[in-house]
């Protein structure tokens, strides 16, 4: 390769890394945690509102990259809901509707 085409080859990688540059990005806000915003310590088992938030419609227990709570109330969070199940005021498992399954003949 001679010097020119070192230096053409050169100066089209910086002016590549110039366009890369240029480009805005989108930051993404942090998600700020539910109970940290009203200062809750700890969720209450018998608030079923807001524990029915952190439960997906088949009864799953949401992530915390989900639902947005920090690790310290993503703990407490699955510890109050383990307790409702418990004490039979959160299901298990939630019902299955009648068109959400399918029959499948063999």
């Amino acid at each position: 390769m001679s010097e020119q085409q070192r230096e053409q080859t050169s100066d089209n990688s910086e002016q590549r890394m110039q366009k890369r540059v240029q480009i805005p990005r989108f930051v993404f806000k942090k998600k700020k945690c539910r109970f940290c915003k009203m200062d809750i310590d700890f969720p209450d088992f018998k608030d079923i509102d807001i524990l029915s938030k952190y439960v997906t419609e088949k009864g799953k227990i949401l992530p915390r990259r989900i639902n947005g709570c920090c690790e310290k109330h993503q703990r407490r969070v699955k510890t109050a809901i383990k307790q409702a199940r418990y004490m039979a005021l959160l299901p298990f498992v939630k019902k299955e509707t009648a068109g959400s399954r399918q029959d499948f003949n063999r």
